[in-house]
């Protein structure tokens, strides 16, 4: 056994998201967002590598050695999976671990709309797109959403993923995961193959550069059903990095082709519960219409939001409005929900009352 075997226990058993390990600091958990370090000894640059390369194998060490960095998932039975990342900077060697649930969590677990979420998901062909910044949970919900085809489809689904993190049992379907190092070379390696691989959904881990985009909004158009993550923090702005991706010549095509393609944006945001223990899920939903479609054909992008507001029926909902509810439903406190929020004005009602004017209510009742 490792000797990091038991501080990633330790992570699970505190409901960590991530573990990071550096020289000169303590082993710091990251628990509902926010960085705790442990009462340990701080790391030498000595011992933080001997510990990481204690669970590399021979191949990623050499790997690490020639990139100065290397991504990667180490596994340990009956507790999870971890999602690994290490890097050299002036220090010397550190990582930072992601902890992945050993169940594909359901979309009623992550607190999805599944009712929408299964609508959408009813989409046999198009682009579907789940966003939001670093830890926001956009590989989990691409997970649960592979997870569900498999469960109610005979169809075939591939993954390419860098590395893969939950792993696909076999149910109805069948699920076929391609990494990026061991099992393709790169994202457009993978995608240029999989539409001679008779797949039904292909599921892309990001979206990440050019021809990666290009190529999954190709395959969306050729009846296959694409589902990827965007590092993006509004539905309006994905599809603006997206068109803003590609050459000033090539926008007002790509601009018709994304407007035929896009099924739905989804973009998430975890916000800290009043309980200080977990995180909420708040949720913002574009679902792809004629109207957006004439929108985005139209370079009328900036109009998306007032449409997504008058689209409540087709499952659409901005971000505020979620976070509003989170509000309501006494899970997050509204100091906290209008750090996350586009606009303040629709929390004031239900932030807290400056100290100052209860001190001269209270005065006023002596």
């Amino acid at each position: 056994m490792a000797v990091l075997d038991k501080l990633f226990k330790a992570g699970v058993d505190f409901n960590a998201s991530d573990i990071h390990l550096a020289p000169g600091e303590p082993y710091v958990l990251r628990r509902v967002g926010t960085l705790q370090k442990l009462k340990n000894p701080k790391l030498s640059a000595k011992r933080c590598k001997a510990l990481i390369y204690e669970i590399l194998t021979e191949k990623q060490r050499k790997k690490l050695q020639d990139d100065f960095q290397l991504d990667f998932v180490y596994e340990i039975p009956k507790l999870g999976r971890f999602r690994g990342s290490a890097m050299m900077h002036n220090s010397g060697l550190s990582a930072s671990f992601r902890i992945i649930p050993p169940k594909i969590p359901s979309f009623e677990e992550l607190h999805l709309p599944s009712e929408i979420i299964n609508k959408i998901l009813d989409n046999h062909q198009g682009l579907i797109l789940v966003t939001g910044a670093a830890g926001q949970g956009k590989s989990t919900t691409l997970a649960s959403m592979v997870d569900r085809i498999n469960t109610i489809r005979a169809h075939h689904v591939l993954t390419v993923e860098d590395p893969i993190e939950f792993v696909h049992p076999l149910k109805k379907g069948v699920v076929n995961q391609r990494q990026l190092g061991t099992g393709t070379l790169s994202y457009g390696n993978a995608l240029k193959a999989a539409l001679r691989e008779d797949p039904d959904v292909i599921a892309i881990g990001e979206l990440r550069d050019l021809e990666t985009t290009e190529l999954a909004i190709s395959a969306s158009e050729t009846g296959h059903l694409v589902i990827g993550t965007l590092s993006s923090s509004n539905a309006p702005k994905t599809i603006d990095r997206i068109i803003d991706s590609y050459p000033a010549g090539g926008q007002s095509q790509i601009r018709a082709m994304l407007s035929e393609a896009i099924k739905a944006v989804i973009t998430q945001r975890l916000v800290p519960n009043k309980n200080g223990k977990n995180m909420e899920l708040a949720i913002e939903i574009l679902i792809g219409s004629v109207p957006v479609a004439n929108l985005i054909r139209d370079n009328k992008v900036f109009q998306i939001p007032s449409m997504m507001q008058t689209g409540k029926r087709l499952g659409m909902r901005i971000m505020d409005e979620s976070l509003l509810e989170l509000v309501k439903e006494d899970k997050v406190a509204a100091e906290v929900a209008v750090q996350y929020a586009n606009s303040a004005n629709l929390f004031k009602a239900y932030m807290p009352k400056p100290e100052t004017d209860q001190t001269q209510k209270n005065g006023e009742g002596q």
